[in-house]
């Protein structure tokens, strides 16, 4: 017997409220307007769910989530998923929303690479720093070495169980994955060009103490000069000094992190006010400057702003509740906590 055939998403999508951003504030975003009683769509260029805290970081442990001491990206974005599904959210993942535009009865329609149409009552934007790409170091024939034996991204510790690596940058990214492939890798050097790193204090203190034990080897104060090896198999990273002394590293594979590029894309042009290339929001709605539009997490700027996981889940609930007068107007919304209310029938 033949396997059914996929069912095909919708071309258009009616609902109350379209989230751009399927990371963990948009996931959120989507149940607490399902507590509020109203239906959303969630739309992700990527073809997961979960965002950057998922394509970047799926094993590394999250440790600032109330009431889990740590807990990985992935598993944090499976609990969100499942916290949402009651209230069955429309996916429309792998497509980008390349247009918004406001319809003559309020509502908006958005549209997507895809071809598809989102119509909604409300718009949520949740899209993090907007596209993203790895800042590349300027080595001569790295695309050769991209995703064979230089990465930008750690999704599996065990793809790099019995290597050499050399990690090279300075900041939180650098110094975690190096405390956390320490028990795993053949080897871990870590190139920076000064002997401070830009990194959360404990964590400097933990690498530190692995390198005095002879279990890190710190190469400070070096940069990335140039690779060694052929058909994208890595030999060796030399590495050099400001006066250009240089020394050469034995390794298998190169983790560079030298942070992200943000680009807002498609949505630097739907007309919203910004600051610092983010969106200026009200922070007591978190309303942008187009009615009926709202942005929540890291897209989204106001004074006194906290980049943080945190902060995202409760600006999703603060724009779930301003939202709700647009989509029930003929309702008073009586705020209720959840453990009286329970979660409404979906």
């Amino acid at each position: 017997m033949s396997e059914p055939l996929p069912v095909p998403e919708p071309l258009v999508t009616e609902t109350d409220i379209a989230i751009i951003g399927a990371g963990p504030t948009g996931l959120f975003a989507a149940f607490e307007a399902g507590m509020l009683e109203m239906r959303t769509a969630i739309i992700d260029a990527l073809d997961t769910a979960g965002g950057q805290c998922r394509a970047l970081y799926p094993e590394k442990p999250i440790y600032d989530i109330p009431a889990y001491p740590a807990i990985s990206a992935e598993m944090l974005v499976e609990k969100l998923m499942a916290q949402a599904a009651p209230f069955h959210p429309a996916y429309r993942l792998g497509q980008q929303v390349t247009g918004l535009t406001r319809e003559g009865a309020g509502g908006f329609t958005l549209t997507t690479s895809t071809g598809g149409i989102v119509r909604a009552r409300a718009v949520v934007i949740a899209a993090g720093g907007g596209a993203f790409g790895p800042n590349r170091p300027p080595l001569e024939g790295l695309a050769a070495y991209e995703g064979r034996s230089v990465f930008y991204l750690v999704q599996r510790r065990e793809d790099f169980r019995g290597k050499r690596l050399v990690i090279a940058g300075g900041g939180d990214s650098a110094v975690d994955w190096a405390l956390s492939l320490v028990d795993v890798a053949a080897r871990v050097m870590v190139v920076h060009r000064r002997p401070k790193f830009r990194a959360q204090a404990e964590n400097e203190r933990r690498l530190k103490a692995l390198a005095a034990a002879g279990r890190i080897d710190l190469v400070i104060p070096y940069q990335l000069a140039r690779l060694e090896g052929r058909e994208g198999k890595l030999d060796a990273v030399w590495v050099a000094t400001l006066d250009g002394e240089e020394k050469r590293l034995p390794a298998d594979a190169l983790l560079a992190f030298f942070g992200l590029s943000m680009d807002l894309g498609p949505i630097a042009r739907f007309g919203l006010a910004l600051e610092h290339g983010l969106i200026a929001v009200d922070p007591a709605t978190l309303a942008t400057s187009v009615e009926g539009v709202f942005a929540i997490g890291d897209i989204a700027h106001y004074p006194g702003k906290l980049k943080l996981i945190l902060s995202g889940f409760s600006e999703a609930a603060m724009a779930a509740h301003a939202i709700y007068p647009r989509i029930h107007p003929e309702k008073a919304l009586h705020f209720e906590y959840s453990t009286t209310r329970g979660v409404p029938a979906a």
